[in-house]
């Protein structure tokens, strides 16, 4: 390899390095249930914060903003299949990327 070769593969590997990843925008419906038609593992490659009515939200299991509305956990009950099992509460949804 001579140096020309060499040089421009070490200035692409740094430019590589340095263009930040470009997160996908999120959706208007997510589920984190990888068995939910709504689940999209490109999205929580990067953490996902929810703010509900105002206030920071961390046991969110599925929202939709367009509906206004997310599924929480109801306490320790589980279905029959071991999810647990989830209440929908009504209200102004904004998810970000937490990044």
């Amino acid at each position: 390899m001579n140096d020309t070769t060499q040089s421009q593969t070490q200035a692409t590997e740094q430019a590589t390095e340095q263009t930040p990843v470009q997160a996908p925008a999120l959706p208007d419906r997510l589920s984190i249930d990888p068995k939910s038609p709504h689940h999209n593992a490109e999205v929580f490659k990067r953490p996902v914060g929810i703010r509900f009515n105002g206030k920071e939200r961390v046991d969110v299991e599925e929202y939709c903003i367009s509906e206004g509305w997310i599924k929480v956990a109801a306490g320790k009950t589980v279905d029959r299949k071991g999810r647990p099992m989830l209440i929908k509460l009504k209200g102004t949804v904004e998810p970000y990327y937490q990044d």
